[in-house]
């Protein structure tokens, strides 16, 4: 579209109109018909779709400028994408393949730390795929723990991330065992071979900002919709994921996932077991709503790890899901919810171990506590 016909779109005020119709339609991926009728699901379905809106506009008005990258949080305690991790801090920028980068910081003390160059979007086709990857154990730091890595197509001495032409984010995945303990590491990105300062704002950039935003909002909705639906046929059971899918959505390549979807009564309990836990950087497990979006960490203790768990005496886990405290080690609460999605990670694992489950009666793990 020629910009002429953009600037006219603005205006008269079209361009804002046909941002907030992209919206009101998304709401039609809370009411799709499979999912839980009741009010409480419904609202944090539309509260889900203002934090997508939230989100979106971040990466694709604030933060949307290549040339002037900087460093947002995708997903936190109340904004939350497809499972995302409670033990992560996740960082993103914009990129442009064509562009070269330097990325500065200090290591900190995060358990696991990660970069990965992307290309796609949910914005677009649905798909952010790899188009480079480097962790901390290949990363090369000073010894006061500093650090530079450089993001480029061509190969680069040092610490180098490989982009593609197409490449237009850059994931960083902080993991922390501990976060009570733990300092994340401190990151700031720049562009290479450009000393030029920000224009004024392009309305151009705008109307194609406004309207990535709210393409993005439907269809990260509609994408872990989807997904929530499927799981529900292995209902309060944990298989492996389609990992080439996880992947193809911007999973982290050292991660091996599971999620399913899970439904008590108010009697009933999930008893997750693995009969070991194999040796690895970092595991979790944790508990989502519907939508896939985290339950609150911050005040529910809904997620496990591999150093707040306790092990059994054979070195196995076990964990269990329900809404009263059953007395026993691992639990984890519902909080306040019937059924939600939930997700296992293995990080680093060279061979995963599945888990199994079973619902008992939550009155027989208090009788045995």
């Amino acid at each position: 579209m020629a910009s002429h016909d953009i600037e006219s779109q603005i205006l008269s005020g079209e361009t804002w109109a046909n941002f907030c119709d992209s919206l009101k339609h998304s709401g039609q991926q809370i009411l799709r018909t499979e999912a839980p009728q009741d009010v409480f699901t419904r609202a944090e379905g539309f509260r889900y779709l203002t934090r997508l809106l939230r989100i979106g506009l971040e990466m694709h008005v604030e933060f949307a400028d290549a040339d002037f990258p900087g460093f947002l949080i995708p997903s936190h305690e109340t904004a939350k994408i497809g499972a995302d991790n409670p033990d992560n801090m996740y960082q993103y920028a914009r990129l442009n393949g064509r562009n070269e980068y330097r990325v500065r910081g200090h290591r900190g003390s995060v358990s696991y730390l990660s970069f990965g160059s992307q290309k796609g979007g949910y914005e677009t086709d649905g798909k952010m795929e790899q188009t480079g990857f480097i962790d901390a154990q290949r990363l090369q730091f000073e010894a006061d723990g500093s650090f530079e890595l450089i993001l480029s197509q061509q190969p680069h001495s040092g610490n180098w991330l490989p982009l593609e032409a197409a490449s237009n984010a850059l994931v960083v995945r902080q993991t922390f065992l501990d976060r009570r303990t733990e300092k994340p590491a401190q990151l700031k990105i720049e562009r290479i071979g450009s000393d030029a300062k920000p224009q004024p704002l392009d309305p151009v950039k705008l109307h194609a900002g406004l309207q990535n935003a709210a393409r993005f909002v439907e269809n990260t909705s509609k994408l872990f919709a989807d997904w929530a639906q499927g799981y529900q046929a292995h209902s309060n059971q944990l298989p492996p994921a389609n990992q080439a899918i996880c992947q193809a959505v911007g999973g982290d390549p050292n991660i091996f996932y599971y999620h399913s979807y899970w439904e008590l009564a108010d009697d009933e309990a999930l008893v997750i077991n693995m009969a070991s836990v194999p040796a690895c950087d970092f595991w979790n497990l944790q508990i989502n709503n519907y939508w896939m979006e985290s339950l609150d960490y911050r005040h529910h203790n809904i997620c496990i790890n591999k150093h707040s768990a306790h092990y059994n005496d054979d070195g196995g886990i076990t964990l269990i899901l329900s809404q009263r405290d059953p007395g026993q080690p691992n639990w984890l609460e519902t909080a306040g919810h019937r059924n939600g999605t939930m997700c296992l990670r293995w990080v680093g694992a060279a061979q995963p171990v599945h888990p199994t489950t079973r619902v008992v009666k939550l009155a027989s793990l208090l009788e045995a506590a």
